[in-house]
């Protein structure tokens, strides 16, 4: 069920009045024109012969891969990591929280199915990427007007965006259908392809990331490829990190501690001074970000904010509060963490009524005063940002707290909560100004507890929730948990729901993407 917005509904209606208004004017046209004014004039023609000729041509291809991790085109930039990945990735977790229905309800509800459309469009829109990073690599191989350099930064940028989207595809579905520039030489278009095994992905996702260490920059600040310092693009740290949580994922703790310790002995990242200030609109890119998805409001915005903001609020005005967190998320952080402000726990709506959270389960609100199922956050939804539809909020795909956290995960699996290992997440707790752990109060169990509270606190709503409990082996004991204090039904089941159903689109179009076993 597709959920259609009051701001949606004005939209449709701008564009209907738009849409007369052309057609008014190509009916003035036809009458004012002659049969030979209207033959179309063609200024030039793409082909397999033009295309990838040229460093500029290279460029074009490789950018609009990146452009692949925020949606198809300006007006509609929600899609995969900018908005609708976050469905998959914490809705279905204890922390974030949907009150509409239809799709998002279902999986806020953790009650999904093959036929729920955000499961089809993540899969869809990732995909797309993948195509097209293979696109690219197979034709940026074959040219010769580039240097052996440019060749090599490219094709290992590419190889960087492609192991994104099959680290995204694996830690939702497991076993995916493996595509590569290989596909494109000969294809098969009404090949039945069967899912390969996450090992067979996972190979070729190190292989390439191994291949884009040795080849991306640092930075770009001495790019004599690019023209200018391009953050945002990916770098050997990125690189690094990626292959890091690949081996975390896998449970290699040696591969994933030294690793970390390759990015930390970068010295260029730390974090941020304020948490706060990390998200802000106006902080697009600071040195604790490692690889982002960029956005400007002015020139190809995206919709964070609407999906984000709260509803009814006096100056974040028009916004959905589509993706909220649940308020027993909410109330697990201490009231020194700075993390805690970062809500819009209680206001005065332009409706007139008072918005908060209701003093007990069930309780019937007075007149004025409207008790909120969610909490909305200022993650996304800058306070103090731009008021506009398209907003410019950069989304962390990768962040060097997330660093810190990983290598002192893999610390304590190799021998507990070392010193190093706890001084690691109290640096992110300062930051914060939370409750310090003391090592001599922790074993391996209870750091490791205390560790994923830690990431559910600092990294959510950047796609990680989900992944991380499934990590930790504690997707159902954490998920179910949060339910049963809620008063909801205890839904989650292992194995069945540890992938995702394959989209019932796909599993139509190709029976061996089989959803026996899993949720359908």
């Amino acid at each position: 069920m597709k959920i259609i917005h009051q701001t949606d509904q004005q939209k449709i209606k701008q564009m209907k009045k738009y849409n007369i208004i052309l057609l008014a004017a190509a009916v003035f046209s036809a009458f004012s024109c002659n049969k030979s004014s209207l033959e179309p004039k063609i200024y030039s023609s793409l082909t397999s012969q033009n295309a990838f000729l040229t460093k500029s041509d290279a460029i074009a291809a490789v950018n609009a891969v990146y452009a692949r991790l925020k949606g198809p085109s300006v007006g509609d930039n929600f899609d995969y990591w900018t908005v609708r990945h976050f469905a998959l990735t914490d809705l279905t977790t204890d922390v974030a929280h949907c009150s509409y229905t239809g799709d998002p309800g279902q999986l806020s509800n953790i009650q999904w199915n093959s036929a729920n459309g955000l499961i089809g469009e993540d899969y869809r829109q990732i995909y797309k990427l993948v195509a097209n990073a293979n696109n690219a690599i197979y034709n940026i191989s074959a040219m010769t007007t580039i240097s052996a350099a440019q060749k090599s930064q490219f094709l290992a940028e590419m190889k960087f965006l492609r192991a994104i989207a099959y680290s995204d595809l694996t830690d939702s579905w497991g076993p995916v259908i493996l595509n590569t520039e290989k596909d494109i030489a000969n294809p098969n278009y009404t090949a039945k392809t069967s899912p390969s095994p996450v090992a067979d992905v996972d190979a070729l996702m190190i292989a390439d990331l191994q291949n884009a260490i040795t080849v991306l920059p640092v930075d770009y600040s001495k790019s004599d490829i690019y023209s200018t310092n391009d953050v945002g693009r990916a770098t050997k740290g990125a690189a690094t990190f990626l292959l890091a949580k690949i081996y975390l994922r896998q449970h290699q703790w040696q591969k994933a501690a030294d690793l970390t310790k390759q990015v930390i002995d970068l010295n260029i990242y730390q974090l941020y001074p304020s948490y706060a200030g990390l998200f802000k609109e106006a902080n697009t890119w600071c040195s604790e970000n490692i690889f982002s998805v960029l956005s400007d409001a002015n020139v190809n915005g995206t919709e964070l904010l609407n999906h984000f903001g709260p509803l009814s609020h006096p100056y974040l005005t028009d916004r959905w509060q589509y993706y909220a967190v649940t308020w027993d998320f909410y109330h697990s952080y201490g009231d020194e963490d700075d993390r805690k402000k970062m809500f819009f726990t209680q206001y005065d709506g332009v409706d007139g009524l008072t918005h908060k959270e209701e003093p007990s389960p069930g309780a019937t609100a007075p007149a004025g005063v409207l008790y909120m199922p969610d909490v909305a956050t200022m993650k996304y939804a800058d306070p103090n940002g731009a008021n506009t539809y398209y907003d410019g909020h950069s989304v962390d795909i990768l962040r060097y707290a997330d660093v810190l956290l990983s290598r002192a995960e893999a610390l304590n699996e190799l021998g507990g909560p070392t010193a190093e290992a706890v001084a690691l997440v109290n640096q992110v707790k300062a930051r914060s100004h939370a409750k310090q752990l003391v090592a001599s109060t922790l074993t391996q169990s209870t750091f490791r507890d205390a560790l994923l509270q830690e990431r559910g606190w600092e990294l959510y709503y950047e796609g990680k929730r989900r992944a991380d409990l499934k990590r930790f082996g504690k997707y159902d004991v954490v998920v179910n948990a949060y339910l049963k204090r809620t008063g909801q039904t205890q839904t989650v089941q292992l194995p069945r729901d540890e992938f995702f159903p394959y989209p019932l689109s796909q599993t139509q179009i190709n029976p061996n993407l089989s959803n026996a076993g899993r949720q359908q």
